[in-house]
C-alpha cells in the first residue's frame, strides 16, 4: 500500500511542478489554489508512505515520478525541446525509479 501511496504523492508532483507554469508567480487564483493543493498533497503522501518505506528511497522516487513526468510534459504540454539526449536521459531515470523501488525491500513500519 505504501508503494501506491508513494506513487500518487509522485503524480501529484508533477500536477504542481506543471501547476507553477500556469499561476504566473502565484498571481492567478485558481491555478495558483490548485497547485498549493496539490503540494500539500503530495507532501502529506510522502509523509506517509515514508512511515514504512525507506525514506532515501521514497523521497527518491517522488522526485523521480516528479521529474520525469513533469519533464514529459513540459515537452507534450508546453513545447519544451524534443531531444535525443532528453528522451535517453529520462529513460534512465525511469530505470533508476524502477530499480530503486526493485532493491528496496520490504516496507516495515517504524518503531
Amino acid at each position: 500500500m505504501a508503494w501506491i501511496i508513494l506513487v500518487i504523492a509522485g503524480l501529484l508532483e508533477i500536477v504542481w511542478a506543471i501547476g507553477l507554469k500556469y499561476t504566473k508567480g502565484f498571481t492567478v487564483l485558481w491555478p495558483s489554489v490548485g497547485t498549493i493543493a496539490a503540494i500539500i498533497v503530495s507532501m502529506y503522501l510522502l509523509g506517509l508512505a515514508a512511515r514504512t518505506l525507506p525514506i532515501g528511497t521514497a523521497y527518491a522516487v517522488w522526485v523521480g515520478i516528479g521529474a520525469a513526468g513533469t519533464a514529459v510534459l513540459g515537452m507534450a504540454l508546453l513545447g519544451e525541446p524534443v531531444t535525443t539526449g532528453r528522451l535517453v536521459f529520462l529513460g534512465l531515470l525511469v530505470v533508476s525509479i524502477v530499480g530503486l523501488k526493485m532493491t528496496a525491500g520490504p516496507a516495515t513500519a517504524t518503531p
